[in-house]
């Protein structure tokens, strides 16, 4: 059964660093998209990030371009989020995700979803 999962969520002051990785099992998934999306409390998921299957395109949201980095490794079947000064709005639960387009930003592109990781800014 293929799945994703996502670890190195966690709590962190303003200002501090973390990096997420999603992990593949089940199949390989060098040849999908793959994105970022993140749901804070009481409000909606939103788009983060997104790359293209070998890593050369991105988008971002506008408010983490800048402090935000995603890459791949397709020899590890896993992506990351390298994410640098982090402020409390970007407290969420942090969701992987792959799918097929070049740098999908739509939720209906994605086909697989991590269980999601908890990420916690403090002021």
């Amino acid at each position: 059964q293929a799945q994703l999962v996502e670890s190195g969520g966690g709590s962190v002051q303003a200002g501090g660093s973390l990096r997420l990785s999603c992990t593949g099992s089940g199949r390989a998934f060098s040849n999908y998209a793959r994105g970022w999306f993140r749901q804070a409390p009481g409000k909606e998921r939103e788009f983060v990030a997104a790359t293209n299957w070998v890593g050369q395109s991105t988008e971002y949201l506008d408010s983490v371009k800048g402090r935000f980095t995603i890459s791949i490794d397709n020899a590890k079947n896993t992506a990351y989020l390298q994410m640098n000064n982090l402020q409390p709005d970007d407290t969420a639960i942090y969701y992987c995700a792959a799918g097929y387009g070049r740098t999908p930003k739509a939720s209906h592109d994605y086909y697989y979803w991590g269980p999601g990781t908890q990420v916690t800014v403090s002021s």
